[in-house]
């Protein structure tokens, strides 16, 4: 029975989109995450090579989704990202773009800014999901900001990841780059095999030749 008064339901609550992604996002893979330690473990071996004039440390590219070889080189992003905080920027190439992250602990991840579903811009949305979201508009697609993922929509594969160093000013540089379903540490040393097996021995790569076997 009723007393005659109109009823209204209350509306459901709306589900909050990043609950069912917020296990991924808070899941950090070690083999794709170079954490800031690690950078600056880096950077105290090619940083000399950085303040002599911007010395190519790699090989191979991110042209292309990483499809191509070149030989880029390090190049200054910023003067310094804050945490949450973003920048776009061209690398390894001039038609190359890519977007800088600062996440809420302190680390930095780099990535190519092209979508690899129809090579759509791919944007930084600090305000989704935990830690935010790396969003292409064109068709709703998006990437887990730690690892360059797919988490939703129609792209076939992560984001190729540019691999990012911060030197002691606060100054953050590309210097390498990652290809789709590749980790930074084995795009950072299959680049650094090839043209500074030396310095790819001092890093700890896999195949590195022994002291005294290098290159010529």
């Amino acid at each position: 029975m009723t007393d005659g008064r109109e009823q209204t339901t209350a509306p459901a609550p709306a589900a909050a989109e990043d609950t069912d992604r917020q296990p991924l996002r808070d899941r950090i893979n070690s083999d794709s995450l170079t954490t800031r330690r690690d950078y600056l473990r880096i950077v105290a071996i090619v940083s000399g090579g950085l303040a002599a004039g911007g010395l190519a440390v790699a090989a191979g590219g991110l042209h292309r989704h990483g499809d191509s070889e070149g030989s880029p080189k390090a190049k200054r992003v910023a003067t310094v990202i804050g945490a949450g905080e973003s920048v776009a920027f061209r690398y390894p190439g001039e038609e190359d773009r890519a977007i800088a992250v600062r996440l809420s602990d302190g680390s930095l991840v780099g990535y190519s800014a092209v979508c690899t579903h129809l090579a759509c811009a791919v944007l930084w949305h600090a305000d989704r999901g935990f830690e935010g979201e790396l969003h292409c508009p064109c068709h709703d697609g998006a990437f887990d900001v730690r690892t360059g993922d797919v988490t939703a929509g129609p792209p076939p594969r992560g984001l190729p990841k540019v691999v990012l160093v911060e030197r002691a000013d606060g100054s953050v540089w590309a210097i390498g780059t990652a290809r789709s379903g590749e980790s930074l540490e084995e795009g950072l040393c299959r680049q650094l095999l090839k043209d500074y097996p030396e310095t790819a021995r001092e890093i700890g790569c896999p195949g590195a030749p022994p002291l005294g076997e290098e290159r010529v």
